[in-house]
């Protein structure tokens, strides 16, 4: 087998209305077109090459028993099933993130490869890291 690409994450989200927001307003995705067969709430968005895929729960508290969420000491070092992001500069995405309102759960500290990295939460606390090869 060979895996070409990564193509898209799918989310369990209580309020696809929310996510949508804090996805395309704090992290700058694009909302795409779902099919037309999809009768189900959700949303599809999209940065470059990849995408979330947000299922809007039909039953009201299971994103939050599909994810319960981490303690913080977790979250500090990215011990957390997460989707990561690189970014252009870090410094610029967290006072990008802070003029959001956006806490920062963890970091911004070096992967150990070259790598600077931080941790956020999506409202539905899922883990979001956003990274950078540091030069």
């Amino acid at each position: 087998m060979n895996i070409r690409k990564a193509d898209h994450v799918a989310l369990l989200v209580a309020n696809v209305e929310r996510s949508c927001h804090f996805y395309t307003q704090v992290l700058g995705m694009v909302e795409v077109p779902r099919p037309q067969s999809f009768n189900f709430p959700g949303a599809w968005l999209q940065s470059n090459n990849f995408q979330i895929h947000l299922i809007g729960e039909e039953v009201e508290g299971l994103a939050r028993d599909r994810n319960p969420g981490y303690v913080a000491s977790e979250l500090a070092v990215g011990h957390a099933t997460h989707v990561a992001f690189e970014v252009n500069n870090l410094e610029e995405a967290m006072q990008h993130l802070h003029a959001q309102g956006v806490e920062i759960a963890g970091g911004p500290r070096p992967r150990g490869d070259g790598v600077q990295q931080l941790y956020i939460l999506d409202p539905d606390s899922y883990v979001v890291e956003l990274f950078v090869w540091a030069s």
